[in-house]
C-alpha cells in the first residue's frame, strides 16, 4: 500500500484543499485577486497582476467542480475583472498589471496569457456564465497573436498594440501554454491545441533538452536558439532566472505525462520519447536539485553543469515534485516514484505548511527561515492546488474537465 492508493490520504488532501480554499478567498479585490502577504492580507503597495488573478480563477474553478461554497461566485468575480479593468477594448488581450485607476503596465506578456487561456478554459468546464465567451477571446489571442505560426512555436511578449515583439522566447511562456493548451484541447474537442503542445514540447525537451543532461533551457532568441548565459547577471529573476531551474523540470516531466495520456485518448500516436524523458526529467531533477548543499530540499536554480546558483527553496518546486511523482507512479507503477512522493511531502509538512498564519511560506533560507531572495509573500495556491487534486485524478482528461466528469479518486 501507498499513499496513493489510500483512501485516508485522499481525505488528508482533501482537509488540506480546505484550508488553502479558505485562505485564497481572501484574495479578493475590486479589481480580481490582489497579492496576499504572508499573513493572508493583500499586499496594499502591490497592483493586480493578471496572472495572479488568471491562476486564481482557474483556482476557484477546480474548488468550484469539488463542491466548494462561495467558489464558483469568486470565479465569475475573476471573469467580471478580466472582462472589465484588464481587458484591451482597443487592441484586444489583457493589461499585465492594474490598479483601481486602470492598466499600470500595458504590455502583453505570453506568460501571463497563458493563464487567461487556462482560466477561460475551467471556467467553462466549471459551467460559469461568461466563461465561454471569454475563452473564446482568449483563443482568438492565443491564435493570432501568441502562436508564431511560422515557427510553430510561441512568441513571448508583445507591445500594447501587439507591433512590438521581444527578440527573446521564453520556455516558461511555452511550457504554460502546453499547460493550457491540453486543457484547451479537452474543453473544445480541437485537436490542433494538443498537437501544439506536442511540438513546443518535442521543440524544448526532446530536441534541447534530452540533449543537455535534461536540463532545461529556460531563454532563447528570436530564432529558438538557447541562450544559456541569459540574465547572468540577475540570477535571482522572478520570471526570467539565470541557468536552470529545475522545478520546471519536474513540472514538464508530469506535464509530458498528460500530453501522452490525451494522445492516447484521442487515438494519436504518442510518441515513445514521451515516457522516457519524463523520467529523465524527473531523475535530472533529484539528482541536481534535491539537498545539493546538504540542506533539506530542492534548491531553485543551478547552473549548466548542475551546480547550485540561487539555493533558496521556495514552495512551488517540491508542489510540482509530488505531482511529478504521482502520475509517474500512475503510469509505471514503479515504488521509487511513489517513496519520493511521500518522501516529499514530508518535507513540504516540515519545511512549508503554515499552520499559524495559513497557505504555505513561500520561500525559505538553507536552514528554514522564511526569507525574499526571489519572491515575497503568498501570492496564489495555483501551484499547491496541483500537488493536492492531480494525484487524486487520472492523467487525461486535464484537472478541471476530469473533476467535471467527476473522475476524482476514480482510481481508489
Amino acid at each position: 500500500m501507498t499513499w496513493l492508493n489510500s483512501a485516508a490520504h485522499a481525505r488528508w488532501l482533501e482537509a488540506e484543499t480546505d484550508r488553502l480554499f479558505t485562505f485564497a478567498a481572501g484574495s479578493k479585490v475590486p479589481t480580481g485577486f490582489g497579492w496576499l502577504d504572508n499573513h493572508g492580507a493583500v499586499s496594499p503597495d502591490k497592483p493586480t497582476h493578471l496572472w495572479i488573478t488568471a491562476r486564481m480563477i482557474h483556482s476557484f474553478s477546480v474548488a468550484a467542480l469539488m463542491g466548494r461554497p462561495g467558489a464558483g461566485l469568486l470565479v465569475d468575480h475573476g471573469i467580471a475583472a478580466l472582462n472589465g479593468v484588464f481587458h484591451d477594448d482597443e487592441f484586444g488581450g489583457w493589461f499585465a498589471e492594474v490598479d483601481d485607476n486602470g492598466p499600470v503596465n500595458d504590455t502583453k506578456s505570453g506568460y501571463q496569457h497563458s493563464f487567461v487561456l487556462l482560466a477561460a478554459a475551467s471556467a467553462v468546464a466549471a459551467g460559469r456564465p461568461g466563461a465561454q465567451e471569454l475563452l473564446d477571446e482568449a483563443l482568438r489571442i492565443a491564435d493570432t497573436k501568441f502562436w508564431d505560426h511560422e515557427s510553430d512555436m510561441c512568441f513571448d511578449s508583445w507591445n500594447r498594440d501587439f507591433t512590438e515583439t521581444e527578440d527573446y522566447r521564453g520556455g516558461n511562456a511555452s511550457m504554460h501554454s502546453v499547460e493550457a493548451y491540453l486543457i484547451v484541447a479537452d474543453v473544445t474537442g480541437e485537436n490542433r491545441w494538443i498537437e501544439r503542445a506536442l511540438r513546443i514540447a518535442e521543440v524544448l525537451i526532446h530536441n534541447f533538452a534530452r540533449n543537455n543532461n535534461y536540463r532545461v533551457f529556460e531563454h532563447f532568441d528570436a530564432g529558438w536558439n538557447p541562450l544559456p548565459e541569459y540574465n547572468t547577471d540577475d540570477r535571482a529573476s522572478q520570471f526570467r532566472a539565470y541557468g536552470g531551474t529545475p522545478g520546471h523540470w519536474i513540472e514538464w516531466s508530469r506535464l509530458l505525462l498528460h500530453l501522452r495520456a490525451g494522445l492516447e485518448a484521442r487515438g494519436m500516436d504518442a510518441p515513445t520519447w514521451l515516457l522516457e524523458d519524463s523520467q529523465g526529467l524527473f531523475d535530472a531533477t533529484i539528482r541536481d536539485a534535491w539537498e545539493p548543499d546538504g540542506h533539506p530540499g530542492f534548491v531553485y536554480s543551478v547552473d549548466w553543469d548542475g551546480n547550485p546558483v540561487v539555493t533558496t527553496r521556495i514552495r512551488w518546486v517540491p508542489a510540482e515534485a509530488i505531482g511529478g511523482a504521482a502520475a509517474l507512479y500512475s503510469v509505471t507503477g514503479d515504488k521509487k516514484y511513489a517513496d519520493w512522493y511521500e518522501r516529499i511531502w514530508d518535507h513540504a509538512r516540515d519545511w512549508f505548511i503554515d499552520y499559524e498564519h495559513g497557505s504555505w511560506k513561500q520561500e525559505l533560507d538553507e536552514n528554514g527561515d522564511v526569507t525574499s531572495t526571489v519572491w515575497s509573500g503568498k501570492a496564489d495556491v495555483y501551484h499547491l492546488w496541483h500537488c493536492l487534486v492531480i494525484p487524486r485524478l487520472p492523467l487525461a482528461p486535464g484537472l478541471a474537465p476530469a473533476l467535471a466528469a467527476g473522475l476524482l479518486d476514480a482510481h481508489l
